[in-house]
């Protein structure tokens, strides 16, 4: 496997189990996997790598978390994720073999269509299903994300994530 350099990451459904709550008040609650947290903490950090969040909802408690994590490019009420790609891709200059992608739902599919390396949350769309390149054992939110990075890294012959926390 080529090295790669980008994670694209949908949030619900991918990096939250996909529900959406809302307070009292209309404010709304998304709960972030702290496995999931910590891999993309150190993808982004320790490795150095890069990770994008594309997401089609409009969210400050996104945004916040992504920046927590070192989240470099942040979209949100995103309706053409194959845009944001190919904007993306153009920005870092990178070819599609450098970059995975993981979604869960009907609106990923045209980044699952322009990017090689697609992963899918084990509880996700048929269609999705159907286009993804690896199909996680792991749902979302419930630890897809780290699945994802540790497969990459496994496939790229390094075990980096257990070196930063052992």
């Amino acid at each position: 496997m080529t090295k790669i350099e980008l994670l694209l990451l949908d949030v619900d459904g991918t990096l939250t189990r996909g529900n959406v709550t809302y307070t009292q008040n209309g404010e709304e609650i998304k709960s972030f996997n702290i496995k999931d947290g910590l891999a993309l903490h150190a993808w982004n950090t320790k490795l150095a790598r890069k990770s994008a969040v594309i997401t089609g909802r409009e969210c400050e408690i996104v945004k916040k978390r992504a920046e927590e994590l070192g989240v470099e490019f942040i979209y949100t009420g995103v309706s053409d994720k194959g845009a944001v790609v190919k904007e993306i891709l153009a920005t870092l200059n990178l070819e599609i073999d450098q970059v995975a992608c993981i979604g869960d739902d009907l609106n990923d599919l045209p980044m699952f269509r322009l990017i090689k390396h697609s992963y899918a949350p084990k509880d996700c769309a048929d269609d999705i299903r159907k286009e993804a390149k690896v199909l996680l054992r792991k749902k979302g939110g419930k630890g897809a994300v780290r699945e994802m990075i540790e497969d990459i890294l496994r496939k790229e012959g390094r075990d980096e994530l257990k070196k930063y926390f052992s």
